[in-house]
């Protein structure tokens, strides 16, 4: 495999899947704040991705118990979704679905915690 197919499969499969790349001019003194600023997105979409992940598990594995009585459509936000599937798991669930539940919470805890 050359280096330019590795590059590619990275970019497609990798770390830097979903990932641009952008170039901008900025002042010298304010490189080390875009620098922040890139980690900062980097992060927050990686911890989106792994939330919408185990939001999707959830709902694949434990639809009826989460979904009872419960319309999540009427929620705004996506967070909010995702913390009352959490709770439900939580109260409803098995011991699969309470684990599964706290680390709903706990990657929302870490977006919250990267604002």
């Amino acid at each position: 495999m050359s280096t330019q197919e590795r590059i590619q499969k990275y970019r497609k499969e990798g770390g830097a899947a979903d990932l641009v790349r952008v170039e901008v001019l900025v002042p010298p003194q304010a490189r080390e704040e875009i620098l922040a600023a890139a980690v900062r997105l980097r992060d927050r979409h990686r911890n989106d991705k792994r939330l919408r992940a185990l939001y999707d598990e959830a709902l694949a594995k434990y639809r009826v118990r989460v979904r009872d009585n419960v319309d999540l459509d009427r929620l705004p936000e996506f967070e909010a979704k995702a913390t009352v599937v959490a709770h439900a798991l939580m109260e409803r669930g098995n011991a699969h679905a309470f684990r599964l539940g706290r680390e709903i919470l706990a990657q929302i805890g870490a977006i919250r915690g990267a604002h």
